[in-house]
Parts: structure tokens; C-alpha cells; sequence
């Protein structure tokens, strides 16, 4: 997901995307049809006995790394990274940003009311929850967001950028699963759905450029 202008660029990323939101799809009715409820009660499991083993810091930790990724703390982030964007590349950067984060935040909301999946009951929630599950909302808004920010970066600050971008993604799906919230598929899916939308926001900037070029 580089900013480089060529056809590979104009016409490559949207039938990525496209590929990507098909999967959240397909993968959401094999879940459906139980072809992961092994693989997700184990990890939930798992992780739910190392939370039960954790001190109360590291779960303070983890209900703020999510608290960080959802509600009014993600638009508060996103407004400001928006700022910041605008300030690395312009106006259209900072739009595509937040597009990408409130067009995948709604096409999350959507799938969640379509597959209606339960939320875990493996162990206690320690996080409040008032939607369905999968697919995370909180993992699609951090992939959205933060692999959009890496792509957008000047090139200096590119790999600090994506290493910030990996850590965020990583630490937000655990968070999520560690607090009992969500089935380790709902990450899965919501990053596959917050990766797409952070492609067809990169290619609607390059978009641009290759037309100016």
C-alpha cells in the first residue's frame, strides 16, 4: 500500500478490496455454518485462563487499549490524524482518511446486524458491549485508520508509520479477545473489512494523482 501512481495502483487496489470485503463475507457464513467454533472456543479459552492469571495492571491495560479503539476516543483519533494527514499531503488525504474510517465503521455496523453473531460466553466481559460480533468493529477501525495513516506518511516517517500501524491492529484484537468480547474469527474479519476500505482510500488519493501526472 504505497502511494506510488501507476495503473497497478488505479485499477489493482478496488479488485483487492472487492476481494477482501467478499471474504468478510464468505468467512462470516462459514462461521455461521460452524467450520471455526473449534479453533475459536480454543483461542478464547486460552486466553481468557491468561487474563484469569493477569494482574489487574495489564487488564487496566487491555480495557484501555480498547477503550482507545471504539466510541468517542476513536472519532477523537481519527479528527486528529485527519489534521495531521491534511498537514502531510493535503486536503484529499485527510478526507480519504476519514472516509475510509466512517465507511467501514458503517459497513461493520451492517454486517453485525446481518450475521448477528453472539457475542462470546467463554468467560466474564470485562469490557461493555451493546452490538453483535462479528465482525469487530474495533479491528476494522484500527486497520482502517492506521494502515491508512502508514500509506499516507511522508516517507521518513513510512516505517514508523506501519510499525505503529501493526502494533495498534495486534493490540486492539487482543484486547478484544482477552476481555471476553469477541471470538478471535470477529478480528479476522474485521481486519480483512478495515483493510479493504484503507485500499480504496489509497486508491481513490492515487486516483487523483494519476490523473495530475
Amino acid at each position: 500500500m504505497t502511494m506510488g501512481v501507476n495503473v497497478k495502483t488505479e485499477y489493482g487496489l478496488p479488485v483487492i478490496a472487492a476481494a477482501l470485503i467478499a471474504a468478510v463475507i464468505l468467512f462470516g457464513l462459514a462461521i455461521g455454518a460452524g467450520w471455526v467454533q473449534t479453533a475459536d472456543l480454543q483461542i478464547s479459552e486460552a486466553l481468557a485462563l491468561r487474563v484469569g492469571e493477569s494482574s489487574d495492571a495489564f487488564i487496566a491495560f487491555m480495557q484501555w487499549a480498547s477503550w482507545v479503539g471504539g466510541g468517542t476516543p476513536r472519532w477523537i483519533i481519527v479528527i486528529l490524524l485527519c489534521g495531521l494527514v491534511w498537514h502531510w499531503c493535503g486536503p484529499r488525504c485527510a478526507v480519504a482518511l476519514g472516509g475510509a474510517s466512517l465507511l467501514s465503521n458503517l459497513a461493520s455496523s451492517l454486517l453485525k446486524l446481518g450475521f448477528a453473531r453472539p457475542r462470546p460466553d467463554v468467560s466474564d466481559h470485562l469490557d461493555l458491549q451493546t452490538s453483535f460480533s462479528y465482525p469487530s468493529g474495533h479491528a476494522t477501525s484500527a486497520a482502517a485508520v492506521y494502515l491508512m495513516l502508514a500509506s499516507l506518511a511522508p516517507p521518513r516517517w513510512r516505517a514508523a508509520a506501519w510499525t505503529l500501524a501493526a502494533a495498534m491492529i495486534v493490540i486492539n484484537g487482543f484486547s478484544r479477545i482477552m476481555l471476553g468480547v469477541h471470538w478471535a474469527s470477529d478480528i479476522v474479519g474485521g481486519t480483512m473489512l478495515g483493510t479493504a476500505f484503507a485500499l480504496l482510500g489509497t486508491w481513490w488519493v492515487a486516483r487523483s494523482r494519476l490523473r495530475l501526472s
